[in-house]
């Protein structure tokens, strides 16, 4: 069974860095044909997909986040990191990992995990 689960900071303040992590059960992210994914969920609003990173390693950004973020793994650990800097209150979400097919997600769909918030404020 695959699981997924995140885990992050909370509270970061404006314009600092944080990293969330998902930590991955019943799957090898370094096999097979599928993409790990962030999304968030800003307050009030609706999914946004954030960036992916495949299983081969490649990455690919929302182009609006594009310039600020970065998606890297740890095979051993089975786990894959987001950092996202200079961040402001917009970045104020909870924040998902998924495995999908497809390289963009922002439906929930089997393999999500229960997701993180992090608030961004002073």
């Amino acid at each position: 069974q695959v699981q997924l689960r995140e885990s992050g900071p909370g509270l970061v303040k404006p314009s600092q860095l944080f990293s969330v992590t998902c930590t991955v059960s019943g799957a090898d992210i370094g096999s097979g044909e599928y993409y790990w994914i962030w999304i968030r969920q800003p307050p009030g609003r609706g999914m946004e997909w954030v960036g992916t990173i495949s299983s081969a390693g490649n990455t690919y950004f929302n182009p609006s986040l594009a310039s600020r973020a970065s998606i890297s793994r740890d095979t051993s650990q089975n786990q894959f990191t987001l950092q996202l800097w200079s961040v402001t209150p917009e970045d104020t979400a909870v924040y998902y990992c998924a495995r999908d097919v497809k390289v963009v997600v922002t439906t929930p769909g089997e393999y999500w995990g229960q997701g993180t918030q992090v608030t961004v404020s002073s």
